[in-house]
């Protein structure tokens, strides 16, 4: 069955450049994940310094094999220490 990761980032506005920089990074890597099927980015209207990841995967295990990548742990230590506040993660059937 797959699954939806809600990924929540709060901080992005003041460090846009950075920021995209390593998201873009992170995506690529995430492109050539087995599971990996599907992710978009959005940004709060009422709240521009917050955006959320919603990234769709065809099991949970496929998640949480990318979840523990050391690639991946890497870019998003360097993304949590930029925006100065950890990363949230929630995790959702369909």
């Amino acid at each position: 069955m797959a699954v939806k990761i809600f990924i929540k980032r709060i901080g992005v506005e003041k460090n846009i450049i950075e920021l995209t920089v390593l998201l873009k990074k992170m995506r690529s890597l995430t492109l050539n994940q087995p599971g990996y099927i599907y992710g978009e980015t959005l940004r709060r209207i009422d709240k521009p310094d917050e955006c959320i990841v919603i990234s769709t995967w065809r099991s949970v295990e496929d998640w949480q094999n990318w979840a523990s990548n050391e690639q991946r742990i890497s870019i998003q230590s360097e993304i949590d220490l930029l925006l100065g506040a950890e990363t949230e993660y929630a995790i959702y059937e369909e």
